[in-house]
């Protein structure tokens, strides 16, 4: 067992350059648990200064860090890994206390940064090179792939652990330095926690680097620096514009993984109880508060109505509450901005002509599982992402219908499709504009080998497996001249 203390950690604190860096003379952000509305920790508001002093750091370990053998790097990360299942149930406490997590999705979270952290382990020898003949005689062409350098990570709020580790873990297996920010509704699972669990599995001062911080004040220079070799960004498709372009002024690689209007189609062959089963967990798993959740049902208007009335039912019988409590399904969202922002959508989404079949109301932060018919696809709970326990309800009358309202939208993220006959249900995911869609399932999928990430305003890039590691490193051209040239002066 390690020594590692996180429940009753002292989070006042940066990690800069292998320091815990105390509070100083900095403004402080307080961070509400959205169950009880209790401060749950108090962080250092950092300045452009820290973010400064947490880039010089990771600039200047970052050669060193990358010339370590492969199996020292695989070390420490596998290490990280294991310190995350060593304190599985303190981590839990810690997402449900700071994020609003409950259970249900606390271990899906985990669960998958413990496999993505897993998958990063192997990278270090994964890594691998070409060798290409010369059209010039004597030639030998080596390609071989070199770590980018230093990593800006910017992560939010609504599975912090997960999307910050997402980024981090593979940055350091592949041999780069990271500077991380996380969002200041998150800040200990999205980043101090991180500090912790890399410090103890033995990773060298300056690697990772953790600035807390309100994105208004520090993260235009986490984009933005100058030391910056990739920002890996994952937020709303209006901030990752802003930073993807302020990283390109600096010719930094960006990486985005941005918003969502995932679609859950449902055939009028499907399965229903296996329809409505993942309709369920697909709009309501962390209150809808997911970016690949269900942001739209479409549904074949022959089965519609039983469509409707077994999604309601479900909804309104699902736990609500506190996320301290485990029997919780639903629990809070992470602040009034959020949850006043979906309401109104859902009240502006009823004065448009749509019924309200359940929910619709709230209990403090807790919003109540909501089902919406006779939506259509301009109503604002459908074509906003809504980011809620919401879940519209839309008819369609064929499947180039279903098609077209699937893709009228500009984000590409994720999506489902349910049929009785599998040709059929593949047909129509293929002309789904989307970078992932799951057949006889629903959209929230992520597995640590498969390549995660959009389309469109969904973002450019993509996370896990063989598609992090190229985003995280370089392809360098050597050629040696083996034997003598003859050149024509």
């Amino acid at each position: 067992m390690s020594d590692l203390e996180l429940t009753d950690a002292d989070w006042n604190v940066q990690y800069i350059d292998g320091e815990w860096v105390p509070l100083g003379d900095r403004d402080t952000i307080d961070v509400e648990d959205p169950s009880t509305r209790d401060t749950f920790a108090t962080v250092p508001a950092g300045t452009e200064d820290d973010v400064d002093a947490a880039y010089e750091a990771a600039a200047d370990a970052q050669s060193e860090w990358a010339a370590k053998p492969p199996q020292q790097r695989a070390s420490v990360v596998r290490g990280a890994r294991d310190l995350l299942k060593e304190h599985r149930d303190d981590i839990l406490d810690l997402l449900a206390a700071e994020s609003g997590t409950t259970r249900t999705k606390g271990f899906a979270e985990f669960y998958t940064s413990v496999g993505i952290t897993g998958e990063a382990a192997s990278f270090p020898t994964r890594i691998s090179g070409d060798h290409r003949d010369s059209t010039v005689e004597g030639k030998e062409n080596l390609v071989v792939r070199e770590p980018k350098g230093v990593v800006g990570v910017i992560s939010p709020w609504n599975f912090p652990l997960n999307l910050s580790i997402r980024a981090v873990a593979p940055a350091l297996a592949t041999g780069n330095s990271v500077v991380l920010k996380p969002a200041s509704n998150t800040p200990v699972t999205g980043g101090l926690l991180l500090a912790k669990l890399f410090e103890a599995a033995g990773l060298p001062e300056g690697v990772l680097n953790v600035v807390t911080g309100k994105g208004s004040e520090v993260g235009d220079r986490i984009a933005g620096h100058p030391e910056s070799d990739v920002v890996a960004f994952t937020g709303s498709t209006a901030v990752g514009r802003q930073v993807a372009s302020t990283a390109a002024e600096h010719l930094a690689t960006p990486a985005m993984e941005l918003g969502g209007n995932n679609v859950h189609v449902v055939t009028d062959d499907a399965d229903l109880d296996q329809a409505v089963d993942a309709g369920v967990f697909g709009s309501f798993l962390h209150s809808g508060q997911v970016c690949i959740s269900i942001n739209r049902h479409l549904v074949h208007e022959d089965v519609y109505d039983e469509y409707v009335e077994r999604l309601a039912d479900r909804a309104a019988e699902l736990p609500t509450g506190s996320a301290h409590d485990g029997n919780t399904i639903v629990g809070p969202i992470i602040d009034e901005s959020q949850r006043d922002q979906m309401l109104e959508f859902v009240e502006e989404t009823v004065d448009a002509g749509a019924t309200l079949e359940t929910g619709g109301g709230h209990d403090g932060l807790v919003v109540e599982p909501t089902v919406l018919s006779n939506a259509t696809n301009d109503m604002s709970a459908a074509c906003n992402e809504h980011f809620g326990p919401i879940a519209p309800v839309i008819p369609f009358s064929d499947d180039e219908e279903a098609i077209e309202m699937a893709n009228s939208t500009e984000y590409g993220l994720s999506g489902s499709v349910h049929a009785g006959d599998l040709g059929r249900a593949r047909d129509i995911a293929d002309r789904i504009d989307t970078g992932m869609i799951h057949i006889n399932d629903q959209p929230i999928n992520d597995e640590p080998h498969v390549p995660f990430g959009g389309v469109g305003d969904s973002g450019m890039g993509r996370y896990n497996g063989e598609s992090v590691m190229e985003e995280f490193t370089e392809q360098k051209w050597i050629s040696i001249q083996r034997e003598d040239r003859d050149y024509p002066f």
